[in-house]
């Protein structure tokens, strides 16, 4: 008996062994995000938990960083497999425009656009239009930001340029206290809305959302693709009840071209299926949509995730 035992237990054991031998090896992603504070670093912390759990041997590496245009170059570089950007920066990186003036940046591809960074136009009472910004006093975001360049982009839609208004280059917080203390009449915040610094400033100041019409939108996205449209609901601030057509810039994952078509695939599809479960963990969730992701998409998408953009028809 003790004989047969024994040769039972080696048998299980050599089982075992084959069995966890012939186990998939486990893939650990590094992820590039934002600040610890920002909405990148939370969405991104939600998502990589709901896809660890959905995707077999897969896990990640969440890493804080500096955001979009540092997060292209970690991709670039090999430093990071998967980055969450804007949209708009990593087309200028594709192109070698703007941010990234006369110089292309290669080896990332999309995978999806997430949810909508809104350009939110703020103005005083009195001003009903963008046309109306001539001879004010904008902030037009910190110099060299992304928020700058949507700011140039959307004036320019209306026939104007900087020299236009009188320039003021403040951070959202900074644009909402010189709001608040009269020093500045408007100013161009680039964010998911609601946005803090526009939630707090409509507490104590009646504040108006500029409109982006239809003729410019329009305008605006024949020349930069990356554009798309969006609705503010009304009471989405304090004291504007009606809602507010602008347009949105999108938050956006991209990859490594190095990752295999099979990943990015099931990455792509876990993201999108499992829409509510990442919705609970944060709220951006709720605004994952496949057709929204392409239509905000103005480079290359990755092999991987565009099978399954075919696969649900929005493609």
């Amino acid at each position: 008996m003790k004989k047969r035992f024994w040769f039972i237990l080696v048998m299980l054991l050599v089982v075992v062994l084959v069995l966890s031998g012939c186990g998939a090896k486990k893939t650990t992603l590094k992820m590039a995000t934002g600040g610890t504070t920002g909405t990148y670093y939370a969405y991104s912390g939600t998502v990589s938990q709901v896809l660890s759990k959905k995707i077999p041997n897969l896990s990640f590496d969440v890493q804080s960083t500096g955001a979009s245009k540092a997060n292209i170059y970690l991709i670039s570089d090999k430093e990071a497999d998967i980055a969450i950007v804007q949209n708009d920066v990593m087309y200028y990186a594709y192109h070698g425009t703007d941010l990234f003036a006369g110089e292309k940046v290669t080896g990332f591809a999309a995978m999806a656009g997430v949810y909508a960074e809104v350009c939110q136009v703020v103005a005083k009472s009195g001003i009903n239009s963008i046309a109306d910004l001539r001879g004010k006093r904008v902030s037009v975001g910190d110099i060299g930001s992304g928020v700058e360049f949507n700011a140039r982009q959307i004036l320019e839609a209306y026939g104007m340029t900087f020299d236009d208004i009188i320039v003021n280059n403040l951070s959202f917080g900074d644009s909402a206290t010189a709001f608040k203390d009269d020093k500045i009449d408007a100013f161009f915040c680039v964010a998911g809305a609601p946005t803090t610094a526009i939630v707090e400033l409509a507490t104590s100041n009646q504040i108006r959302l500029l409109e982006v019409d239809d003729e410019h939108a329009a305008k605006l996205m024949e020349k930069y693709p990356f554009y798309t449209k969006y609705n503010i609901p009304g009471g989405t601030y304090k004291g504007v009840d009606q809602s507010a057509q602008t347009v949105a810039v999108v938050a956006t994952y991209i990859v490594s071209e190095d990752l295999s078509e099979d990943l990015v695939y099931k990455m792509t599809k876990a993201l999108f299926e499992n829409a509510d479960e990442i919705a609970v963990g944060h709220p951006k969730g709720a605004e994952l949509d496949p057709a929204y992701s392409v239509s905000s998409i103005a480079i290359p998408i990755h092999p991987g995730a565009e099978k399954y953009y075919k696969e649900v028809g929005v493609l």
